[in-house]
């Protein structure tokens, strides 16, 4: 931890002013750090910390700031008392970190030091980890109404210049099964960045080939384009596009929510995301310290700027917990207004109605008021719901649409509706499906006719 004080020299240091990124493949900065002696002590980590920003830092004037500023606090002793690698490592993030949003200080425990072998994380092939974990697509489905959901967790490592990616070909894959959706929904809202070629992948899918929106990186010594080498084949450019964002959002997730809104491209939903833009990749310093620097900051070609400390900002704001839903009535809403009397139109609108009445409590008679057998289905609580079983299938749960009206939560199209008589007691229900065909299921056993079946 930090001294309850700070001296004026790290007061300084403030005034001069998530996690890994694609760093530029040129960075041959790496390489030289890995082959510097390993020094121990908080004043000589903290000196080697600074030579690292100033020699590394991507705008030169703010490194050497910098590391003046950490120079002349680490030989007057303000970093003495920080002797437990942990506490050096804490404080030197929360120093650097307002200067830029990448920057922090990370400590190993002694059984993983993979930034010793090779400083930048995202220049490793796709690991076991990123296979299991699908490269980063968590789900993909189909919504009602056919609306695509992609929630991406990750963009992992993806290879430029290779067609047989295993990366690509999962991004493909999630494309496809998506194409005839009505509108997409890209959920970033966990995604705190990774590859800046699969961001650029993703972008492309849903961009004009040729379009110059992609960011250029700028380092040190010369420029680079994300421009994908190779970018994705059959872009739908006029498919509804909306991203979901929330404050965890962070690196190469927010690039790609950056780079489509300012080409016009999507509807942001949820909240203003992390603000961390700039590149980079991490170097060693001791034993079991690495600091992250960044060495690139990218500039969109439209906006002339980036997302760095102010972060991308939605054009929807709504908490992170309600951006899907919010999201998909947007997504109905716009896919009635393109095609308000297509053979979907009357199927998308009892969707779009029942998401509208799940954002609000609707009034009508107690939950526990409709619970019984009716006909062989039994109606229960769970909850704030009913739930209905049929014979032996897995119970379904309906939501109250209006009054006696409910709809089904997984398929928003679905209505239940409860009969009453004139006496205002409940006669039975209705199990009414989208093609318009419906069961009755009476609340009292039906006299059946005697009859002699053969048997089956």
């Amino acid at each position: 931890m930090l001294p309850n004080r700070r001296g004026p020299l790290l007061s300084g240091l403030l005034a001069t002013g998530a996690l890994l990124v694609t760093a530029h493949d040129g960075a041959a900065a790496y390489a030289a750090a890995l082959s510097r002696p390993i020094s121990e002590g908080p004043r000589v980590a903290v000196m080697r910390v600074a030579d690292l920003i100033e020699d590394n830092y991507f705008d030169a004037g703010q490194g050497h700031a910098i590391a003046v500023s950490l120079r002349t606090a680490a030989r007057a002793g303000e970093f003495d008392t920080l002797r437990q690698p942990r506490d050096l490592a804490t404080g030197l993030t929360l120093l650097l970190h307002p200067l830029d949003h990448h920057f922090r200080v990370l400590m190993s425990n002694g059984a993983d030091r993979r930034w010793q072998r090779n400083a930048t994380s995202d220049l490793i092939d796709a690991s076991a980890t990123e296979r299991r974990s699908a490269y980063g697509f968590r789900r993909v489905e189909m919504l009602p109404g056919a609306i695509g959901y992609i929630d991406l967790q990750a963009f992992a490592y993806l290879s430029s210049s290779k067609r047989d990616d295993p990366a690509r070909t999962m991004a493909d894959a999630a494309l496809q099964l998506l194409r005839d959706a009505n509108a997409i929904i890209i959920d970033l809202r966990d995604n705190v960045g990774g590859s800046s070629d699969m961001a650029a992948y993703l972008v492309s899918a849903f961009i004009p080939s040729g379009s110059d929106v992609y960011d250029v990186i700028h380092w040190r010594n010369g420029t680079d384009s994300e421009r994908p080498m190779l970018p994705y084949p059959r872009p739908r450019v006029d498919v509804p596009l909306y991203l979901l964002i929330s404050a965890r959002t962070a690196s190469a997730a927010e690039a790609a929510a950056y780079t489509l809104h300012a080409a016009g491209r999507a509807v942001l939903v949820g909240q203003t995301s992390a603000g961390a833009a700039n590149v980079g990749g991490i170097f060693p310093v001791a034993e079991s310290l690495g600091v992250f620097i960044p060495i690139g900051t990218p500039i969109n070609p439209i906006t002339r700027s980036n997302w760095e400390g102010t972060g991308v900002v939605p054009d929807v704001v709504v908490p992170a917990g309600a951006a899907l839903p919010h999201a998909e009535q947007l997504a109905l809403e716009k896919a009635l207004e393109r095609n308000p009397d297509g053979p979907q139109a009357a199927y998308m609108r009892d969707v779009l109605e029942s998401l509208r009445a799940q954002a609000t409590s609707q009034p009508g008679p107690p939950l526990d008021s409709y619970v019984g057998v009716y006909n062989g289905a039994a109606v229960s609580t769970a909850g704030d719901v009913l739930a209905l079983r049929q014979g032996n299938r897995m119970p379904s749960s309906w939501v109250r649409l209006a009054g006696d009206t409910f709809f089904d939560r997984d398929d928003p199209s679905r209505r239940l509706v409860f009969e009453r008589g004139a006496d205002s007691i409940i006669t039975g229900l209705r199990l009414i499906y989208p093609s318009g065909y419906e069961i009755w299921l009476p609340a009292r056993a039906l006299t059946l006719p005697s009859l002699q079946l053969p048997k089956p």
